[in-house]
């Protein structure tokens, strides 16, 4: 009984000892955004273990990376939140002789205002912020911010349940920029908001895909990836980035500066951006735009044709990036929570 006892613990202490040796690279990510099947391919290629996690925002990731018991190697923030991790001296700087393939990257990808030194970052997929609409449920076709509004469409339209995207779709809709610290505009945008909201079906994030390809309502506000793979479910459905102009985010592979495993982390960053791993990649997400060279010769002609992956830039409408806000982003949280407590 004893040596019975005695091998348990033994194998036990084994097992902790291996995990503890075993090589890591702990990944923090918004939820579906990159392909597991990856994932794993990367662990059988560098022998590399992933501890995979998901945010539902970037402000949920930033309050994740403040806390003390984090031990993240890998963040994909947007563009603003890398602006803000940098004003926290939150991120390492890379070493980009680990990242050899970083010079695949498009020219016009890097060392963009958020991270102007192109120190601490390497681009992971853009995409822009539109208009998906049904045209077998509207009476012309969609092209303006306002069109979210006409009243003949109320019951059917859905806004998406962010205060930053939401108040950028009323700052446009006025003529504003969506980076505004200016409170008449911002005042003006959340009574924009607040009158629109008799008209609208429901107030949604990744839940309006399903609600706008089963046709219970006829539009919605949406990133051009998942843009993209909507339209494939349902051919009625057509993304618009609207007149005024839109937004294009910019996600990107960083390291905090807690990481425990830095060096693995830029294994993880180089092995994603191979443009073949990009590919694929680019292919399982069906629509968001690799910012890599020769990625989009490899994707298939319904995504590298598609206006919604590779819009022509040259007839695009004003794009903004947002900015962060610092102060300003409890005013528009509090603008948001106006609208939704409005009747």
């Amino acid at each position: 009984m004893m040596k019975k006892i005695y091998m348990i613990f033994l194998l036990l202490f084994l097992t902790s000892c291996t995990g503890k040796n075993r090589e890591q690279v702990v990944v923090f990510n918004a939820g579906e955004y990159m392909d597991m099947d990856l994932i794993k391919q990367f662990e059988k290629d560098t022998g590399i273990e992933v501890i995979y996690q998901t945010f539902q925002s970037d402000e949920e990731m930033f309050v994740k990376l403040t806390q003390s018991a984090n031990n993240y190697d890998v963040v994909v923030p947007m563009d603003y939140m890398v602006e803000k991790l940098l004003k926290y001296d939150m991120l390492a700087p890379i070493d980009f002789s680990n990242v050899p393939n970083a010079k695949y990257i498009m020219d016009q990808y890097k060392n963009l205002p958020f991270d102007p030194e192109g120190k601490y970052t390497v681009p992971y997929f853009t995409s822009s912020f539109g208009i998906v609409y049904n045209k077998d449920m509207v009476d012309k076709p969609i092209d303006s911010w306002a069109d979210l509004w006409d009243p003949k469409y109320k019951g059917k339209i859905i806004m998406y349940d962010l205060p930053r995207l939401s108040m950028s779709v009323a700052l446009q809709k006025l003529g504003y920029s969506i980076n505004t610290t200016d409170m008449k505009e911002i005042n003006q945008a959340t009574e924009e908001l607040i009158k629109q909201k008799p008209l609208v079906y429901a107030y949604l994030t990744d839940e309006a895909r399903d609600v706008i390809i089963q046709g219970d309502a006829a539009m919605t506000v949406m990133y051009s990836g998942d843009a993209l793979l909507m339209s494939k479910e349902n051919p009625n459905l057509k993304y618009v980035i609207p007149k005024e102009g839109g937004n294009r985010q910019v996600d990107s592979l960083a390291i905090p500066k807690k990481a425990q495993n830095k060096k693995n982390a830029e294994i993880f960053i180089n092995y994603f951006t191979d443009p073949k791993i990009s590919a694929a990649n680019a292919e399982w997400m069906e629509g968001f735009t690799s910012p890599l060279k020769g990625v989009r010769e490899m994707l298939p002609d319904y995504i590298k044709n598609s206006n919604e992956a590779y819009p022509d830039e040259k007839t695009l409408p004003k794009i903004e990036m947002f900015k962060d806000l610092e102060d300003y982003m409890e005013v528009y949280n509090n603008a948001w929570v106006k609208v939704l407590a409005s009747y």
